[in-house]
């Protein structure tokens, strides 16, 4: 393989943030792992979706008090499911594809700062491109996928559209007519100039300085009581500016939020919920990398 051929190889990266959003349901675990199918939780569906959009990697941002569950119940990757099953090809079980799991803890210098959903999206992008830089500039992200916890709706929807995801054309899943630019939990795609302009804009509002401190343009900063608020900030607050073209925009047939008490119960009680499956075991399911010089299967004596 060449050079040429090289540059033409795109690299997807899956973002699943989870640090940064109010606890609303008050149990004792994360309300990202509440239950929203027989063994099936909302964090969990998220990482299906980033699979069935043809995630290369994908990048779970979460917290060291939330990680050990999350991890319990992920491992350390996921089968594509595209790969999973190929009736025709006898070998199929010997190219399956294998998506890892990394887990991304928010740094303490953010933490009660900055630290809402929105910039839990930022990070994990930002860790995802600065851990593959340092491998090789060949496996650097061209471009990141987000699936929230928060919302649920079908996710086999994205597959069909993998190819249109892994493009330099943004991508959007939309319902009634609302994307993540109003503030839903929706599935969406940006590249790093999106994510240049995202967090400059983020960063002079959480530093309390929104003049850009050009020549001649002098920053000034905002009342003490603003300063630092980006950890309120809402999706729509950082993600509002994104422009999505209208072929790069896919309606689903339902969606739920799942952020509080009650969309959670509107969810329960829909008949929705009865098409959300937990995906076979050779899918999803724990799994573990072997280690190195040890197989993965015990010898007999």
């Amino acid at each position: 393989m060449n050079k040429d051929d090289l540059k033409k190889q795109f690299h997807l990266s899956g973002v699943v943030p989870v640090a940064g959003m109010p606890s609303d349901f008050n149990f004792p675990w994360h309300d990202c792992c509440m239950p929203i199918a027989p063994n099936y939780l909302a964090v969990e569906r998220a990482v299906v979706e980033c699979a069935y959009a043809g995630c290369e990697t994908i990048w779970i941002v979460c917290n060291d008090d939330m990680q050990p569950l999350i991890r319990h119940r992920l491992g350390e990757y996921i089968t594509d499911p595209v790969w999973a099953v190929r009736p025709q090809d006898p070998k199929a079980s010997e190219k399956r594809k294998q998506i890892p799991i990394y887990y991304v803890p928010i740094h303490p210098n953010d933490r009660d700062k900055r630290d809402c959903l929105s910039w839990s999206v930022l990070h994990g992008a930002m860790t995802a491109y600065n851990i593959s830089l340092g491998i090789s500039k060949w496996v650097a992200p061209d471009r990141y996928y987000v699936a929230f916890p928060y919302g649920v709706y079908p996710v086999d929807v994205v597959r069909e559209f993998r190819r249109d995801i892994s493009s330099k054309k943004g991508f959007a899943l939309a319902y009634d007519n609302k994307t993540v630019n109003d503030g839903e939990y929706l599935g969406f795609t940006f590249d790093s100039m999106d994510f240049i302009q995202i967090r400059r804009d983020l960063r002079q509002k959480a530093t309390g300085m929104y003049a850009p401190g050009q020549k001649g343009i002098p920053q000034e900063k905002l009342p003490v009581e603003e300063r630092y608020s980006a950890r309120f900030f809402s999706l729509e607050d950082v993600f509002g500016s994104m422009k999505f073209e209208k072929e790069g925009i896919v309606n689903l047939p339902w969606y739920h939020r799942v952020d509080s008490w009650e969309g959670y119960c509107n969810f329960i009680s829909s008949e929705n919920h009865k098409e959300i499956r937990r995906p076979p075991k050779y899918i999803l399911d724990y799994h573990e990398w072997n280690l190195i010089g040890e197989d993965n299967y015990n010898e007999e004596p």
